[in-house]
Protein backbone atom coordinates (compact mmCIF):
# COMPACT_ATOMS: atom_id res chain seq x y z
CA UNK A 1 0.00 0.00 0.00
CA UNK A 2 1.36 3.40 -0.98
CA UNK A 3 2.22 5.48 2.07
CA UNK A 4 0.83 9.00 2.15
CA UNK A 5 3.85 10.36 3.96
CA UNK A 6 7.39 11.43 3.13
CA UNK A 7 10.56 11.17 5.16
CA UNK A 8 12.65 14.12 6.30
CA UNK A 9 15.15 15.42 5.39
CA UNK A 10 14.20 16.43 1.87
CA UNK A 11 17.86 16.90 1.00
CA UNK A 12 20.11 14.74 3.19
CA UNK A 13 23.63 15.95 3.78
CA UNK A 14 25.13 19.42 3.80
CA UNK A 15 22.37 21.50 2.17
CA UNK A 16 21.66 24.34 4.65
CA UNK A 17 19.68 27.58 4.49
CA UNK A 18 17.09 26.48 1.92
CA UNK A 19 15.14 29.04 -0.08
CA UNK A 20 12.17 28.09 -2.24
CA UNK A 21 9.92 29.62 -4.86
CA UNK A 22 7.06 28.38 -7.02
CA UNK A 23 6.52 29.13 -10.70
CA UNK A 24 3.16 27.73 -11.75
CA UNK A 25 3.34 24.02 -10.94
CA UNK A 26 7.14 23.95 -10.62
CA UNK A 27 9.17 24.45 -7.45
CA UNK A 28 12.77 25.61 -7.22
CA UNK A 29 15.09 25.56 -4.26
CA UNK A 30 18.64 26.78 -3.59
CA UNK A 31 20.92 26.20 -0.58
CA UNK A 32 24.19 27.51 0.83
CA UNK A 33 27.53 26.09 -0.30
CA UNK A 34 30.21 28.21 1.45
CA UNK A 35 33.61 27.63 -0.25
CA UNK A 36 32.63 24.64 -2.36
CA UNK A 37 32.48 25.02 -6.12
CA UNK A 38 30.30 24.94 -8.17
CA UNK A 39 28.31 26.99 -5.67
CA UNK A 40 24.66 27.49 -4.76
CA UNK A 41 23.11 24.14 -5.85
CA UNK A 42 19.69 24.57 -7.47
CA UNK A 43 16.95 21.94 -7.33
CA UNK A 44 13.63 21.43 -9.11
CA UNK A 45 10.51 19.54 -8.03
CA UNK A 46 6.91 19.01 -9.07
CA UNK A 47 5.65 17.47 -5.83
CA UNK A 48 7.95 19.19 -3.26
CA UNK A 49 9.10 15.78 -2.00
CA UNK A 50 11.25 14.48 -4.84
CA UNK A 51 13.94 16.90 -6.00
CA UNK A 52 16.41 16.81 -8.86
CA UNK A 53 19.47 19.00 -9.00
CA UNK A 54 19.40 21.03 -12.22
CA UNK A 55 22.38 23.35 -11.83
CA UNK A 56 24.36 25.79 -9.73
CA UNK A 57 24.07 29.54 -9.37
CA UNK A 58 27.86 29.94 -9.39
CA UNK A 59 29.14 27.66 -12.15
CA UNK A 60 32.03 29.46 -13.90
CA UNK A 61 35.44 29.69 -12.17
CA UNK A 62 35.74 33.39 -13.05
CA UNK A 63 32.13 34.22 -12.12
CA UNK A 64 32.94 35.01 -8.48
CA UNK A 65 36.22 35.57 -6.64
CA UNK A 66 36.22 33.16 -3.68
CA UNK A 67 39.21 35.03 -2.18
CA UNK A 68 40.72 31.79 -0.81
CA UNK A 69 38.25 31.86 2.08
CA UNK A 70 38.31 29.33 4.88
CA UNK A 71 35.68 26.61 4.75
CA UNK A 72 32.88 28.27 6.74
CA UNK A 73 33.13 31.58 4.90
CA UNK A 74 32.17 32.16 1.26
CA UNK A 75 28.65 31.75 -0.08
CA UNK A 76 26.14 32.09 2.77
CA UNK A 77 22.34 31.78 2.70
CA UNK A 78 21.03 32.50 -0.80
CA UNK A 79 17.43 33.41 -1.59
CA UNK A 80 15.68 32.55 -4.88
CA UNK A 81 12.75 34.44 -6.37
CA UNK A 82 10.96 34.65 -9.73
CA UNK A 83 9.46 37.75 -11.34
CA UNK A 84 8.11 38.28 -14.84
CA UNK A 85 10.18 35.65 -16.63
CA UNK A 86 13.41 36.05 -14.67
CA UNK A 87 14.85 34.09 -11.74
CA UNK A 88 16.82 36.03 -9.14
CA UNK A 89 19.26 34.74 -6.55
CA UNK A 90 20.62 37.14 -3.97
CA UNK A 91 23.51 35.92 -1.85
CA UNK A 92 26.00 37.13 0.75
CA UNK A 93 29.68 36.45 0.14
CA UNK A 94 31.47 36.55 3.48
CA UNK A 95 35.24 37.00 3.73
CA UNK A 96 37.92 38.19 6.15
CA UNK A 97 36.04 36.69 9.13
CA UNK A 98 32.46 35.79 9.99
CA UNK A 99 31.54 39.31 11.08
CA UNK A 100 33.97 41.15 8.81
CA UNK A 101 33.42 41.74 5.11
CA UNK A 102 29.94 40.88 3.79
CA UNK A 103 29.31 41.55 0.12
CA UNK A 104 25.79 41.06 -1.20
CA UNK A 105 25.26 40.36 -4.89
CA UNK A 106 22.48 39.40 -7.29
CA UNK A 107 22.60 36.93 -10.18
CA UNK A 108 19.81 36.33 -12.70
CA UNK A 109 18.74 33.71 -15.23
CA UNK A 110 15.79 33.04 -17.50
CA UNK A 111 16.36 29.29 -17.01
CA UNK A 112 17.01 28.22 -13.40
CA UNK A 113 19.30 25.46 -14.69
CA UNK A 114 21.56 28.23 -15.99
CA UNK A 115 23.52 29.89 -17.27
CA UNK A 116 23.40 32.49 -14.50
CA UNK A 117 24.68 36.02 -14.96
CA UNK A 118 27.80 37.51 -13.49
CA UNK A 119 27.17 38.95 -10.02
CA UNK A 120 26.00 42.52 -9.54
CA UNK A 121 27.13 43.69 -6.11
CA UNK A 122 24.76 45.94 -4.19
CA UNK A 123 26.85 48.87 -3.00
CA UNK A 124 26.46 49.67 0.68
CA UNK A 125 24.57 46.44 1.41
CA UNK A 126 26.04 45.22 4.67
CA UNK A 127 24.83 42.28 6.70
CA UNK A 128 24.00 38.68 5.77
CA UNK A 129 21.17 36.49 4.49
CA UNK A 130 19.68 39.09 2.19
CA UNK A 131 16.48 38.46 0.23
CA UNK A 132 14.40 40.17 -2.45
CA UNK A 133 10.71 41.07 -2.49
CA UNK A 134 8.74 42.20 -5.54
CA UNK A 135 5.70 44.21 -4.49
CA UNK A 136 2.44 44.49 -6.41
CA UNK A 137 3.30 47.98 -7.65
CA UNK A 138 6.47 46.70 -9.34
CA UNK A 139 8.85 47.98 -6.70
CA UNK A 140 11.81 45.81 -5.70
CA UNK A 141 12.92 45.64 -2.08
CA UNK A 142 16.05 44.37 -0.36
CA UNK A 143 15.83 42.90 3.14
CA UNK A 144 18.97 42.10 5.11
CA UNK A 145 20.30 41.98 8.62
CA UNK A 146 22.65 44.36 10.40
CA UNK A 147 24.78 44.32 13.53
CA UNK A 148 23.40 46.98 15.85
CA UNK A 149 25.80 49.76 16.72
CA UNK A 150 24.14 49.93 20.15
CA UNK A 151 25.20 46.36 20.96
CA UNK A 152 22.91 46.30 23.96
CA UNK A 153 23.47 42.58 24.42
CA UNK A 154 25.27 39.68 22.77
CA UNK A 155 23.82 39.00 19.34
CA UNK A 156 21.99 42.34 19.10
CA UNK A 157 21.16 42.35 15.40
CA UNK A 158 18.24 43.68 13.39
CA UNK A 159 16.58 43.66 9.98
CA UNK A 160 16.60 46.57 7.55
CA UNK A 161 14.77 47.26 4.30
CA UNK A 162 15.82 49.31 1.29
CA UNK A 163 14.25 49.78 -2.11
CA UNK A 164 16.35 48.68 -5.09
CA UNK A 165 16.51 50.11 -8.57
CA UNK A 166 15.20 47.16 -10.65
CA UNK A 167 17.62 47.93 -13.48
CA UNK A 168 20.87 48.57 -11.60
CA UNK A 169 20.12 46.59 -8.40
CA UNK A 170 21.43 49.51 -6.36
CA UNK A 171 19.81 51.13 -3.33
CA UNK A 172 17.48 54.06 -3.83
CA UNK A 173 15.64 55.98 -1.16
CA UNK A 174 16.06 55.66 2.60
CA UNK A 175 16.95 52.62 4.66
CA UNK A 176 14.27 51.46 7.09
CA UNK A 177 14.89 49.43 10.21
CA UNK A 178 11.86 47.14 10.34
CA UNK A 179 12.84 44.85 13.22
CA UNK A 180 15.35 45.92 15.82
CA UNK A 181 16.22 42.98 18.01
CA UNK A 182 15.81 44.98 21.20
CA UNK A 183 12.06 45.13 20.58
CA UNK A 184 11.81 41.41 21.28
CA UNK A 185 15.24 40.95 22.90
CA UNK A 186 16.05 38.66 20.02
CA UNK A 187 19.58 37.42 19.41
CA UNK A 188 21.27 37.08 16.05
CA UNK A 189 18.22 37.94 13.95
CA UNK A 190 18.97 36.97 10.34
CA UNK A 191 17.52 35.30 7.24
CA UNK A 192 14.70 37.80 6.56
CA UNK A 193 12.00 36.94 4.01
CA UNK A 194 9.02 39.14 3.20
CA UNK A 195 5.65 37.79 2.00
CA UNK A 196 2.39 39.54 1.22
CA UNK A 197 -0.95 37.97 2.15
CA UNK A 198 -4.43 39.34 2.87
CA UNK A 199 -3.22 42.94 3.03
CA UNK A 200 -0.36 42.15 5.44
CA UNK A 201 3.36 42.18 4.87
CA UNK A 202 4.83 39.25 6.79
CA UNK A 203 8.46 39.24 7.82
CA UNK A 204 10.00 35.91 8.74
CA UNK A 205 13.43 35.67 10.36
CA UNK A 206 15.77 33.18 11.94
CA UNK A 207 16.71 33.92 15.54
CA UNK A 208 18.82 32.51 18.34
CA UNK A 209 22.03 31.66 16.52
CA UNK A 210 22.84 28.65 14.37
CA UNK A 211 23.02 25.98 17.07
CA UNK A 212 20.66 24.70 19.80
CA UNK A 213 18.70 27.96 20.20
CA UNK A 214 17.95 28.28 16.49
CA UNK A 215 14.36 29.21 15.67
CA UNK A 216 11.95 30.74 13.15
CA UNK A 217 10.04 33.88 14.10
CA UNK A 218 7.44 36.07 12.40
CA UNK A 219 6.28 39.69 12.39
CA UNK A 220 3.79 41.65 10.26
CA UNK A 221 2.79 45.13 9.20
CA UNK A 222 0.20 46.79 6.96
CA UNK A 223 2.94 48.74 5.18
CA UNK A 224 6.18 47.23 3.93
CA UNK A 225 8.43 49.78 5.63
CA UNK A 226 6.50 50.29 8.84
CA UNK A 227 6.73 49.20 12.45
CA UNK A 228 6.36 45.43 12.36
CA UNK A 229 4.25 43.74 15.03
CA UNK A 230 5.94 40.66 16.47
CA UNK A 231 3.97 37.42 16.47
CA UNK A 232 2.74 36.68 20.01
CA UNK A 233 3.40 32.96 19.49
CA UNK A 234 7.06 33.29 18.51
CA UNK A 235 8.96 31.21 17.80
CA UNK A 236 6.60 29.66 15.29
CA UNK A 237 8.94 26.69 15.16
CA UNK A 238 11.97 25.67 17.20
CA UNK A 239 13.43 22.60 18.90
CA UNK A 240 15.34 24.70 21.43
CA UNK A 241 13.23 23.35 24.28
CA UNK A 242 14.10 19.74 23.42
CA UNK A 243 17.21 17.62 24.11
CA UNK A 244 20.01 18.10 21.61
CA UNK A 245 19.93 14.35 21.01
CA UNK A 246 16.40 14.51 19.67
CA UNK A 247 16.40 12.78 16.24
CA UNK A 248 15.99 16.23 14.65
CA UNK A 249 17.58 19.25 16.29
CA UNK A 250 18.77 22.83 15.64
CA UNK A 251 15.74 23.81 13.52
CA UNK A 252 15.67 27.26 11.91
CA UNK A 253 16.37 29.43 8.88
CA UNK A 254 13.19 28.90 6.85
CA UNK A 255 11.39 29.96 3.71
CA UNK A 256 7.74 29.31 2.77
CA UNK A 257 5.63 28.91 -0.33
CA UNK A 258 2.07 28.15 -1.26
CA UNK A 259 1.08 25.43 -3.72
CA UNK A 260 -1.19 25.70 -6.72
CA UNK A 261 -3.73 23.84 -4.57
CA UNK A 262 -3.71 26.40 -1.76
CA UNK A 263 -1.54 24.60 0.78
CA UNK A 264 1.41 26.25 2.51
CA UNK A 265 4.73 24.56 3.25
CA UNK A 266 7.92 25.58 5.01
CA UNK A 267 11.43 24.44 4.15
CA UNK A 268 14.05 24.92 6.83
CA UNK A 269 17.35 23.60 8.07
CA UNK A 270 17.93 21.17 10.91
CA UNK A 271 20.49 18.55 11.92
CA UNK A 272 20.34 14.86 12.79
CA UNK A 273 22.68 14.46 15.77
CA UNK A 274 24.83 11.42 16.43
CA UNK A 275 25.17 9.94 19.89
CA UNK A 276 27.39 12.31 21.82
CA UNK A 277 25.80 15.39 20.32
CA UNK A 278 27.99 15.83 17.27
CA UNK A 279 26.80 15.69 13.68
CA UNK A 280 28.89 15.08 10.58
CA UNK A 281 26.22 15.53 7.91
CA UNK A 282 26.02 19.25 8.49
CA UNK A 283 22.77 21.17 8.38
CA UNK A 284 20.21 19.58 6.08
CA UNK A 285 16.97 20.65 4.37
CA UNK A 286 13.65 19.60 5.96
CA UNK A 287 10.01 20.44 5.26
CA UNK A 288 6.86 20.87 7.37
CA UNK A 289 3.23 21.83 6.56
CA UNK A 290 2.03 25.26 7.60
CA UNK A 291 -1.39 26.89 8.02
CA UNK A 292 -2.57 30.46 8.60
CA UNK A 293 -4.61 30.56 11.82
CA UNK A 294 -7.79 32.57 12.33
CA UNK A 295 -5.81 35.46 13.82
CA UNK A 296 -3.73 35.68 10.65
CA UNK A 297 -0.52 34.29 12.12
CA UNK A 298 1.13 31.13 10.75
CA UNK A 299 1.29 27.84 12.63
CA UNK A 300 2.94 24.50 11.90
CA UNK A 301 0.15 22.24 10.69
CA UNK A 302 0.91 18.89 12.30
CA UNK A 303 0.16 17.19 15.62
CA UNK A 304 3.40 18.19 17.34
CA UNK A 305 4.24 21.62 15.96
CA UNK A 306 7.73 20.24 15.39
CA UNK A 307 9.82 19.02 12.48
CA UNK A 308 9.07 15.31 12.30
CA UNK A 309 10.95 12.48 10.66
CA UNK A 310 7.78 11.62 8.76
CA UNK A 311 5.16 14.07 7.46
CA UNK A 312 2.06 13.87 5.33
CA UNK A 313 2.47 14.39 1.61
CA UNK A 314 1.59 17.69 -0.06
CA UNK A 315 -1.56 17.55 -2.16
CA UNK A 316 0.42 17.46 -5.40
CA UNK A 317 0.79 14.91 -8.21
CA UNK A 318 3.64 12.51 -7.45
CA UNK A 319 6.70 13.08 -9.64
CA UNK A 320 9.82 10.97 -9.01
CA UNK A 321 13.25 11.66 -10.50
CA UNK A 322 16.19 9.27 -10.88
CA UNK A 323 18.23 9.20 -7.67
CA UNK A 324 21.74 10.58 -7.45
CA UNK A 325 23.96 7.89 -9.04
CA UNK A 326 25.71 5.61 -6.57
CA UNK A 327 28.66 5.12 -8.92
CA UNK A 328 30.42 7.56 -11.22
CA UNK A 329 32.48 5.84 -13.93
CA UNK A 330 33.83 9.19 -15.14
CA UNK A 331 32.73 8.52 -18.71
CA UNK A 332 31.44 12.05 -19.33
CA UNK A 333 33.51 15.07 -20.27
CA UNK A 334 32.10 16.98 -17.29
CA UNK A 335 31.69 16.10 -13.64
CA UNK A 336 28.31 15.06 -12.28
CA UNK A 337 26.57 17.76 -10.24
CA UNK A 338 27.26 15.93 -6.97
CA UNK A 339 30.98 16.72 -7.19
CA UNK A 340 32.68 19.82 -5.82
CA UNK A 341 36.11 21.31 -5.44
CA UNK A 342 37.30 23.54 -2.59
CA UNK A 343 37.26 26.99 -4.27
CA UNK A 344 36.95 27.34 -8.05
CA UNK A 345 39.76 25.60 -9.96
CA UNK A 346 41.30 28.65 -11.63
CA UNK A 347 44.32 26.44 -12.36
CA UNK A 348 42.56 23.32 -13.63
CA UNK A 349 43.92 20.35 -11.70
CA UNK A 350 41.61 17.59 -12.93
CA UNK A 351 40.70 16.14 -16.30
CA UNK A 352 38.07 13.73 -17.58
CA UNK A 353 39.48 13.63 -21.11
CA UNK A 354 43.24 13.07 -20.79
CA UNK A 355 42.48 9.42 -20.10
CA UNK A 356 39.06 8.34 -21.24
CA UNK A 357 36.93 6.81 -18.50
CA UNK A 358 39.11 8.12 -15.67
CA UNK A 359 39.23 11.18 -13.46
CA UNK A 360 42.84 12.38 -13.50
CA UNK A 361 44.08 14.50 -10.61
CA UNK A 362 47.32 16.41 -10.95
CA UNK A 363 49.71 16.34 -8.02
CA UNK A 364 50.11 19.95 -6.96
CA UNK A 365 52.05 21.55 -4.07
CA UNK A 366 48.83 22.49 -2.22
CA UNK A 367 47.99 20.37 0.83
CA UNK A 368 44.69 19.72 2.56
CA UNK A 369 45.78 21.17 5.90
CA UNK A 370 46.08 24.69 4.51
CA UNK A 371 43.47 27.17 3.31
CA UNK A 372 43.96 26.71 -0.41
CA UNK A 373 42.57 25.00 -3.51
CA UNK A 374 43.91 21.45 -3.14
CA UNK A 375 43.69 18.75 -5.81
CA UNK A 376 40.47 17.42 -4.33
CA UNK A 377 37.19 16.40 -5.96
CA UNK A 378 34.62 15.43 -3.35
CA UNK A 379 30.95 14.94 -2.62
CA UNK A 380 28.83 15.32 0.49
CA UNK A 381 28.52 12.62 3.11
CA UNK A 382 24.73 12.27 3.02
CA UNK A 383 24.08 9.34 5.37
CA UNK A 384 25.06 8.40 8.89
CA UNK A 385 26.04 4.96 7.59
CA UNK A 386 27.70 4.66 4.19
CA UNK A 387 30.32 2.80 2.18
CA UNK A 388 32.53 4.69 -0.27
CA UNK A 389 35.03 3.03 -2.59
CA UNK A 390 37.29 3.94 -5.48
CA UNK A 391 39.76 2.30 -7.86
CA UNK A 392 42.97 4.30 -8.15
CA UNK A 393 46.01 3.93 -10.37
CA UNK A 394 48.99 5.83 -9.05
CA UNK A 395 52.75 5.31 -8.91
CA UNK A 396 54.45 7.72 -6.49
CA UNK A 397 58.02 8.69 -7.30
CA UNK A 398 58.97 10.46 -4.04
CA UNK A 399 57.88 10.25 -0.38
CA UNK A 400 56.20 13.64 -0.81
CA UNK A 401 53.85 12.45 -3.54
CA UNK A 402 50.55 11.04 -2.31
CA UNK A 403 47.07 10.29 -3.61
CA UNK A 404 43.98 8.55 -2.31
CA UNK A 405 40.77 9.21 -0.39
CA UNK A 406 40.07 12.26 1.78
CA UNK A 407 37.36 12.70 4.41
CA UNK A 408 37.12 16.42 5.05
CA UNK A 409 35.40 18.74 7.50
CA UNK A 410 37.86 21.55 6.75
CA UNK A 411 41.58 22.25 6.51
CA UNK A 412 41.99 21.72 10.27
CA UNK A 413 40.01 18.50 10.67
CA UNK A 414 40.22 15.63 8.17
CA UNK A 415 41.43 12.12 7.40
CA UNK A 416 43.59 11.09 4.45
CA UNK A 417 44.16 7.50 3.29
CA UNK A 418 46.85 7.83 0.66
CA UNK A 419 49.42 5.86 -1.30
CA UNK A 420 52.95 7.25 -1.15
CA UNK A 421 56.55 6.05 -1.48
CA UNK A 422 59.02 5.08 1.23
CA UNK A 423 62.46 3.64 0.68
CA UNK A 424 61.60 2.82 -2.91
CA UNK A 425 58.41 0.95 -2.07
CA UNK A 426 54.77 1.98 -2.29
CA UNK A 427 53.13 2.42 1.11
CA UNK A 428 49.58 2.97 2.25
CA UNK A 429 49.24 5.60 4.97
CA UNK A 430 46.41 6.90 7.11
CA UNK A 431 46.80 10.51 8.24
CA UNK A 432 44.75 12.33 10.85
CA UNK A 433 44.66 16.11 10.93
CA UNK A 434 43.29 17.61 14.14
CA UNK A 435 43.40 21.32 14.89
CA UNK A 436 45.64 21.71 11.86
CA UNK A 437 48.26 19.21 13.07
CA UNK A 438 48.78 16.23 10.79
CA UNK A 439 49.89 12.93 12.32
CA UNK A 440 50.52 9.49 10.83
CA UNK A 441 48.15 6.89 12.27
CA UNK A 442 49.36 3.81 10.40
CA UNK A 443 51.29 2.74 7.34
CA UNK A 444 51.87 -0.53 5.55
CA UNK A 445 54.03 -1.55 2.62
CA UNK A 446 51.88 -2.52 -0.34
CA UNK A 447 52.30 -5.85 -2.07
CA UNK A 448 54.48 -5.50 -5.16
CA UNK A 449 54.84 -9.16 -6.05
CA UNK A 450 52.82 -8.70 -9.23
CA UNK A 451 53.29 -5.90 -11.72
CA UNK A 452 49.57 -5.09 -11.65
CA UNK A 453 49.71 -4.44 -7.94
CA UNK A 454 52.21 -1.63 -8.13
CA UNK A 455 49.76 0.99 -9.37
CA UNK A 456 46.09 -0.09 -9.13
CA UNK A 457 44.57 -0.24 -5.68
CA UNK A 458 41.06 -0.19 -4.28
CA UNK A 459 40.47 2.17 -1.37
CA UNK A 460 37.35 2.10 0.76
CA UNK A 461 35.91 3.77 3.84
CA UNK A 462 32.88 2.74 5.84
CA UNK A 463 31.19 5.38 7.95
CA UNK A 464 28.84 5.03 10.90
CA UNK A 465 27.84 7.18 13.83
CA UNK A 466 30.78 6.12 16.00
CA UNK A 467 33.51 6.46 13.44
CA UNK A 468 35.15 5.58 10.16
CA UNK A 469 36.79 2.30 9.17
CA UNK A 470 39.31 2.19 6.33
CA UNK A 471 39.99 -0.69 3.93
CA UNK A 472 42.15 -1.39 0.91
CA UNK A 473 42.46 -4.21 -1.60
CA UNK A 474 44.20 -5.43 -4.74
CA UNK A 475 40.95 -6.77 -6.13
CA UNK A 476 37.60 -5.02 -6.49
CA UNK A 477 35.90 -7.56 -4.21
CA UNK A 478 38.67 -7.41 -1.61
CA UNK A 479 38.42 -5.32 1.56
CA UNK A 480 41.50 -5.72 3.73
CA UNK A 481 40.98 -3.91 7.07
CA UNK A 482 43.49 -1.12 7.51
CA UNK A 483 42.33 1.02 10.46
CA UNK A 484 39.05 0.55 12.32
CA UNK A 485 36.79 3.02 14.11
CA UNK A 486 38.66 6.27 13.75
CA UNK A 487 36.91 8.92 15.82
CA UNK A 488 33.91 10.20 13.90
CA UNK A 489 33.57 13.37 15.94
CA UNK A 490 36.75 14.70 14.32
CA UNK A 491 34.61 15.59 11.29
CA UNK A 492 31.78 17.08 13.29
CA UNK A 493 30.48 20.59 12.65
CA UNK A 494 30.43 21.01 16.42
CA UNK A 495 34.13 20.20 16.84
CA UNK A 496 35.32 22.66 14.21
CA UNK A 497 32.61 25.21 15.07
CA UNK A 498 31.78 25.36 11.39
CA UNK A 499 28.79 25.63 9.12
CA UNK A 500 29.57 22.84 6.66
CA UNK A 501 29.16 19.07 6.61
CA UNK A 502 31.67 16.32 5.89
CA UNK A 503 32.89 15.66 2.37
CA UNK A 504 34.47 12.52 0.95
CA UNK A 505 36.40 12.29 -2.27
CA UNK A 506 39.65 11.91 -4.19
CA UNK A 507 42.83 13.78 -3.33
CA UNK A 508 46.36 14.18 -4.63
CA UNK A 509 49.32 16.31 -3.51
CA UNK A 510 53.05 16.73 -3.96
CA UNK A 511 53.36 18.42 -0.54
CA UNK A 512 54.92 21.79 -1.38
CA UNK A 513 57.15 20.40 -4.15
CA UNK A 514 56.90 20.56 -7.92
CA UNK A 515 55.60 17.42 -9.62
CA UNK A 516 54.51 16.32 -13.08
CA UNK A 517 52.83 13.22 -11.66
CA UNK A 518 49.12 12.43 -11.52
CA UNK A 519 46.66 9.91 -10.08
CA UNK A 520 43.91 8.28 -12.13
CA UNK A 521 40.60 7.22 -10.60
CA UNK A 522 38.60 4.67 -12.62
CA UNK A 523 35.37 5.08 -10.68
CA UNK A 524 33.98 6.20 -7.34
CA UNK A 525 30.99 4.64 -5.60
CA UNK A 526 29.00 5.79 -2.58
CA UNK A 527 26.22 3.76 -0.97
CA UNK A 528 24.31 5.14 2.00
CA UNK A 529 21.47 4.10 4.24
Amino acid sequence: MLKHTFKNPLLPGFYPDPSICRVGEDYYMVTSSFVYYPGLPIFHSKDMVHWEQIGHGIHRPDQLDYKNCETSLGLWAPSIRYHEGTFYIINTFVSEGREARRDNYIITATNPAGPWSDPVFVEGADGIDSSLFFDDDGSLWYAGNFISEEKLYEGHHGIYLNELDPMTFQFKGPRYIIWDGKKSYSRWIEAPHIYKKDGWYYLMVAEGGTFINHSVQMARCRTINGDYEVCPRNPIISHRHMPVLNPISVTGHADITDTQNGEWWMVLLAVRPYEGGHYNLGRETFMVPMVWAEDGWPMIDNETGLVNEEERLPNLPRCVYPPMPETDNFESSTLQMQWNTIHPPLDMFYSLTQRSGYLRLKLRPEVMEEICTPSFVGRRQRHKEFLAKTAMEFTPSTPLEEAGIALVQDDRFHYLMTVSEKEGKPVLQLWKTEKGVRTLVKETVLDTCEESKTSRIYLSVQGHTEGYTFYYGYDEQEMIPFVSNMDGSLLSSVVNEGFTGAYIGMYASSNHTASENHADFDWFSYQGE
